[in-house]
């Protein structure tokens, strides 16, 4: 795909939804960051219906800590993989009190040395919480970069770096939203919408569903 078709795509997506964000509900980098790490092979709204729970009772590293594994479980239990991430989260909550001042490091490795938090959600982190330019790549975004020819690679990591090289600038700070929001709504992945989709006429896709 050339540039001039990367930027029109990117244009378009604009034009459509000038602000877009995270579908998950936060008021600060720390909800945010529990949040995310609630959301691995989750959905965003099952992750807001028990964080909108938890977030009434407690909502600072020192006020989950408090909570311990068994009492944070409680309010998690109705999400996928809720032991571990109750343990990854008190952890985490440990390591912010004790390393961070009680803060959310803006810094990838910091982010990444957090239990629970991976490249990806250290990239979701960056990107929506301190507005770093940054491209956490979920199946949804390595589908839709693959698929329409934005941005293709066998593996996440190829995909990443090459929407960081290829996306345009101005558009790099919400593009991961957009990328991410296509792909939950538009490109999914048995039957994409390419009747309804934005950009059917700029995607390098074979085999358009229209």
């Amino acid at each position: 795909m050339n540039k001039e078709k990367r930027f029109e795509i990117f244009s378009r997506w604009r034009e459509a939804n000038p602000h877009p964000t995270t579908e998950l509900n936060y008021q600060t980098p720390f909800e945010l960051l529990v949040a995310v790490i609630l959301s691995a092979q989750s959905t965003d709204k099952g992750v807001n219906k028990a964080t909108e729970k938890l977030f009434a009772v407690a909502n600072t590293p020192e006020s989950i800590y408090a909570l311990g594994v068994d009492g944070l479980k409680d309010y998690i239990k109705t999400i996928g993989l809720y032991n571990n991430k109750a343990k990854n989260i008190i952890a985490t909550c440990k390591i912010l009190i004790d390393k961070h001042n009680s803060q959310v490091p803006e810094d990838r490795a910091a982010l990444e040395a957090l239990p629970g938090v991976g490249r990806k959600t250290a990239n979701v982190v960056l990107n929506t919480a301190f507005g770093h330019p940054t491209m956490a790549v979920d199946t949804h975004i390595f589908r839709v970069a693959n698929r329409t020819g934005i941005a293709k690679g066998k593996n996440v990591l190829e995909v990443e770096k090459k929407l960081l090289r290829f996306i345009p600038k101005e558009f790099m700070l919400n593009a991961h939203h957009w990328l991410i929001l296509h792909g939950r709504y538009i490109c999914v992945a048995r039957k994409p919408k390419c009747a309804a989709c934005l950009i059917s006429d700029l995607c390098e896709f074979k085999e358009k569903n229209l």
